[in-house]
């Protein structure tokens, strides 16, 4: 007696279909699974056996051999159970059903017959509608994310019970259905505003720039002067995400099991703010069943470092690979995965190890050998891929006591999506490439050229700051975005002087 069920599992960001077959025969009792399995897989035989016999259902007592196909990949994860345990029941007859065939299965199984959520359940509908399957069958938590993958038929199921009584048709469960657009309507509110922050100017000028040419910032000031508040509110000035963009993002989080059940699709910008504790694996991703790390999980979103000398050398160096190419490669001795990591890096530091080197208020009372040593730690090659660098004074307290209120975020979003319109129509024949701070020396040639003026100041700046080429580069990149954020065509000095502003860590270094 052979029954065949189809269901599914992740790899790295998208999933394939699994065969799991189940072979009942007579003989002594006996459960073997084949196909690679995981601890979690082989014990699925525990729960599946208590669940059906807890379902007033008489378990099999026989030869039961289940096989998940393809066999060379490593399977993982309890969602297999229900899957098993429907081929074995329909091996030895307690689901007669040609739909089968029609639907995959997946769930984790309660020793009671209930079923509990599983991670990945978008991705593995994305790849059930490729497949031209008519339909999915998931735990009840997972089937308004399933159901954010079009053209697909979700079916909640609460337990054992629920999935034979669908396929035996003695009890009728509606598909789940979910307004794709409204869901991507309704959640567009942000947390955190900048009409709540006073002062500063200057600074959310510097991040409005960041946020309308993809730049990366460093922050640089004391304790207490707002880094942290500021680069929290960053989401909120940043281009809306689409459709397209929600759906990526949302699937790393599915994988990663990080979405919460009454959230079925994230609709604003991520933001990562990992401990300057975390290990390379965390940051990048990783361990034993690899798993997203912080850099994908910021896909689309801001990865903020706040304290960034205190983060592990080799932790700052492995992000480099994802700044320069937009997504991480993890590879392990079977397979090797790449998660994308699209992000915008947002870092803040003290500008010396006691914190108040530029506090008009507080002395610092670091020797200039501990400040030198301190800044040293942000290695040069991170530095280099960073555009933006803003020194953020302590508050003044006039600032703090004034009633009057900022400008909102929503204001400032509109000019960032103004900028990135510009951009992205600039960039409409270049491959690959869809904001300023992307562009290589080839299209910084050809999209930043400056006039005579322009190039007296460039000079005089970089002979007095000692800027190396790479920041030259930067210097444009930033101009370019200032002038889109103007509407202008031509980079002018004004533009460049500004730019020329956003180099601090490079004066330090000096």
């Amino acid at each position: 007696m052979l029954a065949q069920i189809t269901s599914a599992a992740v790899m790295g960001i998208d999933a394939y279909l699994v065969k799991v077959e189940a072979h009942l025969e007579n003989g002594s009792p006996f459960f073997a699974t084949v196909g690679l399995p995981d601890s979690a897989v082989r014990e699925s035989r525990e729960r599946v056996q208590s669940a059906i016999i807890n379902s007033g259902l008489d378990f099999p007592y026989m030869r039961i051999i289940i096989n998940l196909a393809p066999a060379d990949i490593k399977k993982e994860g309890a969602a297999f159970d229900l899957p098993i345990a429907m081929g074995i029941l329909a091996a030895a007859g307690y689901i007669q059903s040609d739909q089968l065939q029609d639907y995959a299965i997946l769930g984790e199984l309660s020793l009671d017959g209930s079923l509990r959520p599983v991670h990945g359940a978008l991705p593995i509908a994305v790849a059930i509608v490729k497949e031209k399957l008519k339909g999915l069958v998931v735990p009840e938590e997972n089937a308004k994310e399933a159901a954010m993958a079009r053209d697909l038929e979700v079916i909640p199921v609460k337990s054992l019970s629920d999935a034979i009584d669908f396929f035996n048709q003695t009890r009728t469960i509606p598909p789940f259905r979910v307004d794709l657009n409204q869901a991507f309507a309704v959640k567009r509110q942000y947390m955190h505003d900048f009409q709540d922050v006073k002062g500063q100017e200057h600074v959310k000028r510097a991040l409005e720039v960041a946020a309308a040419g993809g730049h990366n910032i460093i922050m640089i000031g004391p304790p207490g002067s707002g880094k942290t508040m500021m680069a929290k509110r960053l989401p909120s000035i940043l281009p809306s995400l689409t459709l397209a963009e929600a759906l990526e993002t949302t699937k790393i989080h599915s994988v990663a099991g990080l979405l919460l059940h009454q959230e079925a699709l994230i609709t604003t910008q991520p933001f990562r703010s990992p401990h300057h504790t975390i290990s390379d694996a965390g940051l990048i991703g990783g361990g034993p069943i690899p798993k997203p790390g912080e850099v994908s999980l910021a896909h689309h979103g801001v990865l903020f470092l706040d304290e960034l000398p205190e983060f592990k050398k080799n932790v700052l160096e492995v992000m480099r690979q994802p700044l320069e190419d937009g997504h991480v490669t993890i590879s392990r001795a079977l397979l090797s995965l790449t998660y994308p990591a699209e992000f915008m890096l947002a870092a803040a530091m003290n500008p010396c190890p006691c914190g108040f080197n530029t506090d008009p208020v507080h002395a610092c009372s670091c020797t200039g050998q501990q400040i030198k040593q301190y800044l040293s730690r942000v290695s040069g090659p991170l530095l280099d891929r960073i555009d933006i660098h803003i020194e953020v004074p302590p508050v003044k307290y006039q600032d703090l006591s004034s009633t009057a209120s900022a400008e909102p975020s929503a204001a400032i979003r509109q000019r960032v999506e103004q900028a990135r319109n510009i951009q992205l129509q600039r960039f409409s024949q270049v491959k690959h490439l869809y904001c300023n701070a992307r562009m290589e020396s080839r299209e910084i040639k050809k999209f930043c050229s400056i006039d005579e003026a322009g190039h007296a100041l460039l000079k005089t700046a970089i002979t007095k700051l000692g800027l190396s080429a790479r920041a030259y580069d930067r210097i444009l990149k930033v101009a370019r975005t200032i002038a889109d954020l103007e509407g202008s065509i031509p980079i002018k000095p004004a533009h460049l002087s500004e730019a020329i502003q956003y180099r601090s860590l490079d004066r330090m270094h000096h």
